[in-house]
């Protein structure tokens, strides 16, 4: 099944050798309060304890390491809702590169001191994923960068799947993958990496209730615009790209669902995994947890939940923890 689109099992391995001494094998840990719950044993993948925070790396660094000399040379440029960017940014250093990463003012100063301080070029362009991308492709036209997409390149999609590999690796008898839905990159190369070792596994794509482009577009039988709202789980937000190539095609051949969450089920997904789990986590990355809590997730077997990342502005998680209601349901 995967053979026949952008990113094959094989493309998944190979990004595995390659970026191999780069990234971390991050671990998974068993919850049993969530096992309780959901009445099947739940484990949590550790990717919030990935180098840079997040499992951006993963397709940064493939990205970047199957470019040419002479195109690091040139320098990487990207859009991003921050962990991207800051993946980008380490990738792109650790290679003898230079990168410049495009925001939107939507993204959190915490996430943008970060990539400033990794020594990118920060450009802060508009208040959506869409405007950023305006300067990027200036930048490209204009002064020759070679762009790294956050999400719908192959080399990108291949480097995400690879902790695919190490789920089905480490758990090969997993009924149920959740996994954070944006713009596709880590769904689609952990649907593909799944599925290429196990195709009877279900991998479940979850996403915010406010601005989800790909379930838009997934409803809509192509790639579609949407709002973009602020959100706990603004990792998660961002268009798919009306010229999308490889995430969208992904996600509707081999995703078995998609999951919508409330702002309200996702703070409680960052609260149980930080009273229970003892992990600090942002908003994109409980949404798995969110989805058991809320018994919107049914399985028959072990399931696995992707804890993507770590990089939440800390006064905001303080909040999260104290119960106040950060962004009001169907609000702006």
């Amino acid at each position: 099944m995967t053979s026949r689109l952008p990113v094959s099992l094989e493309d998944i391995r190979a990004a595995a050798r390659r970026i191999t001494g780069r990234v971390r094998v991050t671990a998974m840990a068993q919850s049993v309060s969530l096992g309780e719950i959901a009445g099947v044993p739940v484990h949590l993948k550790l990717e919030h304890q990935q180098s840079t925070g997040s499992f951006k790396l993963r397709g940064a660094t493939n990205a970047v390491l199957s470019l040419s000399q002479a195109e690091r040379a040139r320098g990487v440029v990207a859009a991003s809702t921050g962990n991207h960017g800051r993946a980008l940014a380490y990738a792109a250093k650790a290679e003898g590169s230079v990168a410049a990463i495009c925001m939107s003012r939507l993204v959190p100063e915490n996430k943008v001191s970060e990539i400033r301080r990794l020594g990118a070029d920060v450009r802060i362009i508009g208040r959506s994923q869409d405007e950023a991308q305006q300067e990027v492709d200036r930048l490209v036209r204009e002064e020759g960068l070679v762009m790294v997409p956050p999400f719908d390149h192959p080399a990108v999609v291949a480097g995400q799947g690879t902790l695919g590999l190490e789920i089905i690796e480490a758990l090969q008898e997993v009924s149920t993958v959740l996994v954070p839905l944006s713009g596709g990159g880590l769904a689609a190369g952990v649907a593909a990496a799944i599925k290429g070792v196990n195709p009877k596994t279900k991998v479940i794509g979850l996403t915010m209730e406010r601005g989800a482009a790909m379930k838009a577009s997934l409803d809509a039988g192509e790639p579609v615009q949407v709002e973009e709202l602020p959100s706990l789980a603004d990792s998660l937000g961002g268009g798919i790209g009306l010229d999308n190539r490889v995430t969208f095609a992904m996600c509707r051949d081999l995703l078995d669902d998609v999951i919508l969450l409330s702002e309200a089920e996702i703070a409680a997904g960052m609260r149980h995994a930080y009273a229970a789990e003892r992990e600090i986590v942002e908003g994109a990355a409980a949404v798995g947890i969110a989805a058991l809590l809320a018994g919107k997730v049914r399985a028959d077997g072990p399931v696995v939940a992707i804890l993507s990342g770590r990089n939440v502005d800390m006064e905001q998680h303080r909040r999260v923890i104290n119960g106040e209601m950060l962004f009001a349901e169907g609000g702006r």
